[in-house]
């Protein structure tokens, strides 16, 4: 257990586990037994961050006792069903089962487990305990999919709400109440969605909206079997300024937050990992980066960066970090063209990018890698064509600069992901792309690639991007569609069997006053915020993003009424 002092001057406990050392099981001592469950196996989860924020969180409660489920384990279960990692009890033996769900996809592990554990997956078949509680990013971008199945979502983040519910929680289920009323007891509590029975909208709930991040998420669990090795992530900040449009990020997180430096090497002090893996949107946006970075050099710590803005790609920065042996550089290009980077608000200037393709080369970079997506509303093959060219001019860029002209010169790969239109952006009234125009555009692209030496161009699944479109754009009918996938072997046989109609849920532009199933959640952003927003979109004009003064000084959006 670490202790920091936290914002306020409150003391915060911070607790981390290294290598394969792992919490013991909790002694109950009249506290209320919580399971967590997080789908996608361990080593996915162990590389993950929102999960582990809240496990934290619930384990430092004194009232709660909460063992971890990762329901995708081989092995982890007996002749019961499910079993817990710290304990082995069944899963089916909890009064709580809390579920940290961060993809669509993972919404399968929900009826999936609870059968498993011998809990009747959906929530009217169920007359006692458990509560069937879920949380994540998809709680405040759209529940319908899976209430069916949630007793009831957190909407929001994980701060004095969350614990005040668990609270509540704990005090009802020992006060004997059944289900029922515990969730008419808890239902219009802060950040509280209870299917059925909460008052909606249910208004998300914001840790610190305004100012510095308060809470800054870092792995609790650092271990050589995840995803990133010995790494400890760390969340330099959350939301977005820049508003493109397709990013439910951007939206979902508003108002954007930038961590404190002092409260970061606070954390990475008492954790002391080997290695720092810096998590946020728009890193190069923290004024703080540099600074921070030579820190993490002058106390002997590895790191690493996600993705960063072209524009943010400066020579110091670049030179610092291959002194300090960076080798991958990321930079998201989004859009094919000029004319689909507007229609985005992507806010890039293609002499930034082409600048912060240079400063790779010549500092020898050893692998470029660029974020592309396809699939926009209205594309053309002339938006491809201005992206050829572009790939012609990269590629030119790195054989002038002496670090491009090397023996093994600067790699390059493209991922290029399928757009699914995702809620609370201008794009929810958006037709999706249909799986075989999809696949016709990923084909152009390989093709496109093919002549470049040292270009490596992959995509995902048209089939999948679809699916996810499906799942996070429906209303409660698609829970149908998710029960019959647990039982009949997996998705594609289920959308054979289902008698609901994909089609209306993805190929159509919705009507300006059409309600939307996740509008049971109210996200702080104005619908005529976003519907202004669509019709720009579709006359490719840039908007302006949050300013960096403060909602007070913002587009307009509603969050600075919140």
């Amino acid at each position: 257990m670490c202790n920091t002092r936290g914002p306020g001057g409150t003391i915060a406990h911070r607790t981390l586990y290294h290598g394969v050392r792992e919490p013991k099981a909790p002694d109950l001592g009249g506290r209320l037994p919580v399971a967590l469950v997080v789908p996608g196996g361990d080593k996915a989860a162990i590389s993950a961050l929102g999960w582990q924020s809240v496990y934290r969180t619930l384990a430092e409660e004194p009232g709660l006792a909460v063992e971890r489920v990762f329901p995708d384990k081989l092995g982890e279960t007996d002749g019961d069903g499910p079993v817990t990692r710290e304990s082995k009890s069944p899963l089916s033996s909890f009064p709580v089962i809390a579920w940290s769900i961060t993809f669509e996809e993972d919404f399968l592990s929900l009826p999936r487990t609870l059968r498993a554990a011998g809990v009747p997956p959906l929530a009217a078949e169920r007359p006692s305990l458990p509560l069937v509680v879920a949380g994540g990013p998809i709680a405040f971008l759209n529940p319908a999919p899976i209430a069916p199945f949630v007793d009831l979502f957190w909407v929001g983040e994980a701060e004095d709400h969350f614990l005040t519910l668990f609270a509540a929680i704990k005090r009802l289920v020992f006060d004997g109440l059944d289900r029922a009323a515990i969730l008419d007891a808890v239902k219009d509590l802060p950040g509280v969605y209870a299917p059925g029975r909460s008052k909606t909208p249910v208004k998300r709930i914001v840790s610190g909206a305004y100012g510095p991040l308060a809470d800054p998420a870092f792995s609790c669990f650092i271990s050589g079997r995840a995803a990133f090795r010995d790494t400890m992530l760390l969340e330099v900040n959350r939301g977005c300024p820049y508003g493109c449009r397709f990013c439910a990020a951007g939206y979902i997180y508003r108002p954007p937050r930038h961590a404190e430096i002092d409260e970061l090497k606070r954390i990475v002090t008492l954790a002391d990992p080997p290695k720092v893996g810096l998590v946020g949107t728009a890193l190069t946006d923290w004024p703080d980066l540099l600074p921070f970075l030579k820190w993490l050099h002058a106390e002997k710590k590895k790191f690493s960066l996600s993705s960063m803005r072209a524009d943010g790609v400066t020579e110091e920065l670049l030179t610092y970090l291959r002194e300090r042996g960076i080798r991958t550089v990321t930079l998201a290009l989004e859009g094919a063209g000029e004319r689909l980077r507007r229609m985005m608000s992507k806010k890039l200037d293609i002499e930034d990018f082409k600048r912060a393709v240079r400063l790779c080369a010549r500092y020898g970079v050893n692998h470029l890698k660029l974020y592309l997506i396809a699939g926009w509303p209205g594309e053309t093959d002339e938006d491809y064509a201005e992206l050829e060219a572009l790939l012609h001019e990269i590629v030119a860029i790195r054989s002038e600069e002496p670090g491009g002209r090397k023996k093994q010169f600067m790699r390059i790969t493209i991922g290029v992901s399928s757009l699914v239109p995702k809620p609370f952006t201008p794009f929810q009234w958006a037709p999706m792309a249909g799986e075989s125009a999809l696949n016709a555009r990923m084909k152009q692209l390989e093709h496109m690639a093919k002549p470049f030496k040292g270009l490596t161009l992959q995509h995902d699944n048209p089939f999948q991007a679809r699916l996810q479109g499906l799942l996070a754009r429906g209303g409660e009918e698609v829970a149908d569609f998710i029960l019959l996938a647990a039982d009949h072997g997996g998705w594609k046989k289920a959308l054979k069997l289902w008698d609901g109609d994909p089609s209306v849920i993805l190929d159509r532009e919705r009507g300006k006053d059409e309600p939307f199933p996740w509008e049971v959640v109210d996200i702080g952003v104005r619908r005529d915020h976003l519907w202004k927003e669509w019709e720009r979109a579709k006359a490719a004009k840039v908007s302006k993003g949050c300013s960096p003064k403060g909602c007070t000084k913002c587009v307009g959006c509603g969050v600075e009424n919140y």
